[in-house]
C-alpha cells in the first residue's frame, strides 16, 4: 500500500471581499459573486510567501504523519510563485523541518497543477522503493493584474502531503494524467502578471482537460462517479468545478466538502490539494475520493484515493482546513491589499 501518511494545510488570515475590489474598478460585484461564485479570497501579507506557507503546511502534515523528518528522502514544492527565479524553495522548506542534508530537493512548475505534479512524483519514488517517505507541497501567492478578472480570485494557500508505505491515511489506488498543448494562460520571463485567453481558459482548456483526465482515470480504475464519496476539481473560481462535476455525472454533495474557492479564492497550485485536505478532514474509513488538478498549458493529474482506518487516529492532530478558513479573519481594504501585493511601489 502506497499513499498519504500525513497531510496539512495553511491559509493566510487576511481576506478581501469581492465588493472591495469591484468598487475600485467600477465593476459589477454581483456578476462576480453570482457568475463565478466568489465571495472573498485570502491575501498574503508582506512576510508571507510560498516558502512560509509551505513550511506551515508541512508542519501540520508532520503532526499527522508522526515521523522523523530525517526519514523524508525528497522535498518537492510545486508553485508558480516561487520567491526566487534562481534558488529553490524546497531547500528552505527541507532545512526548516529538519530533513537536510540527506534529501533530494526540486521545485516544480506547471501552472496550477505543479502541486499535484509533485504528489505524482513522490508517490512514484516511494512505490519504487527509492525512499521511505517523500514530501510534496502545492502552494502559491498567486498574481492577478489590477482590474483584471484574475484579481477577483488570485489567492494564497498551501497543502502538504507526505507519501509513504507505512501507516497510510489514504491509499493511492490509481493515477492518470492528461496533457495537450493548449496555451490558455501564461507569464513570460520578467513579467509580473500573467496573461490569459479570457473565455478560452474555460473551453476548450479547463473543461476539455479535466473531462479528459476524469474519463481516463474512471476507465483505468473501472469506476463510475457513483462509486465515489467525494470528488475534488481544480477551482479557478466557484463555478467551474460545479459545472464540470455536473457534466461528468457527480453530485453537488460529492463536490461540496472540497469546494473552497467561494471563501478562499484560487490558490493555484494549492487549489485541488487544499480541497483534498478539507475532504480528508471529514472522510471516513473506506471512503473513495477522486481528485483532479488542472494546470494551464494544459494538463490534469487525476488520483483515486481510498481512506483507511488510520484517518480516525490522526485527523485531529493538526488544524482542520475549514478552521483555517473560518478562524480570526482580518479583512483589508483595496489600498492595503494593493500595498501587500506590491501593486503600489515606493519611489526610490
Amino acid at each position: 500500500m502506497v499513499g498519504i501518511v500525513g497531510y496539512g494545510a495553511h491559509i493566510p488570515r487576511h481576506r478581501i471581499k469581492v465588493e472591495e475590489i469591484a468598487k475600485v474598478w467600477g465593476a459589477d460585484a454581483p456578476s462576480y459573486k453570482k457568475g463565478l461564485m466568489l465571495a472573498e479570497k485570502s491575501v498574503p501579507t508582506p512576510d508571507v510567501d510560498t516558502i512560509t506557507l509551505s513550511v506551515e503546511a508541512t508542519k501540520n502534515a508532520l503532526k499527522r504523519a508522526q515521523i522523523n523528518p530525517k526519514d523524508i528522502g525528497a522535498v518537492y514544492v510545486g508553485s508558480e510563485s516561487h520567491p526566487y527565479a534562481v534558488k529553490p524553495s524546497g531547500t528552505t522548506v527541507a532545512e526548516a523541518i529538519g530533513a537536510v542534508p540527506d534529501c533530494h530537493c526540486a521545485d516544480f512548475e506547471f501552472a496550477c497543477k505543479a502541486g499535484s505534479e509533485a504528489m505524482f512524483v513522490c508517490l512514484g519514488l516511494v512505490k519504487a522503493g527509492y525512499m521511505k517517505y517523500a514530501l510534496s507541497v502545492g502552494g502559491d501567492t498567486s498574481q492577478g493584474a489590477p482590474g483584471d478578472a484574475l484579481e477577483y480570485s488570485a489567492a494564497a494557500g498551501a497543502a502538504a502531503f507526505i507519501m509513504g508505505k507505512k501507516n497510510v491515511i489514504a491509499e493511492a489506488v490509481e493515477t492518470y494524467s492528461f496533457m495537450t498543448d493548449t496555451p490558455d494562460f501564461w507569464r513570460r520571463e520578467h513579467e509580473f502578471y500573467p496573461q490569459h485567453g479570457g473565455r478560452f481558459t474555460g473551453e476548450p482548456a479547463f473543461f476539455r482537460t479535466v473531462t479528459g483526465a476524469a474519463e481516463g482515470i474512471l476507465n483505468k480504475a473501472k469506476m463510475e462517479p457513483k462509486d465515489f464519496d467525494y470528488v475534488i476539481f481544480h477551482q479557478p473560481n466557484g463555478k467551474f468545478p460545479m459545472r464540470v462535476g455536473k457534466r461528468l455525472g457527480f453530485t453537488k454533495k460529492q463536490i461540496l466538502p472540497g469546494w473552497l474557492a467561494p471563501r478562499l479564492g484560487n490558490t493555484y497550485s494549492g487549489a485541488s490539494p487544499l480541497g483534498l485536505t478539507a475532504t480528508l478532514d471529514i472522510s471516513k474509513p473506506g471512503d473513495k475520493i477522486l481528485m483532479i488538478s488542472y494546470g494551464s498549458g494544459a494538463g490534469s493529474d487525476a488520483f483515486v484515493w481510498r481512506v483507511t482506518d488510520r484517518i480516525k487516529e490522526v485527523r485531529n492532530l493538526a488544524v482542520h482546513t475549514n478552521k483555517l478558513l473560518d478562524e480570526k479573519q482580518i479583512y483589508v481594504d483595496y489600498g492595503t491589499y494593493a500595498k501587500y501585493r506590491h501593486k503600489i511601489l515606493k519611489n526610490k
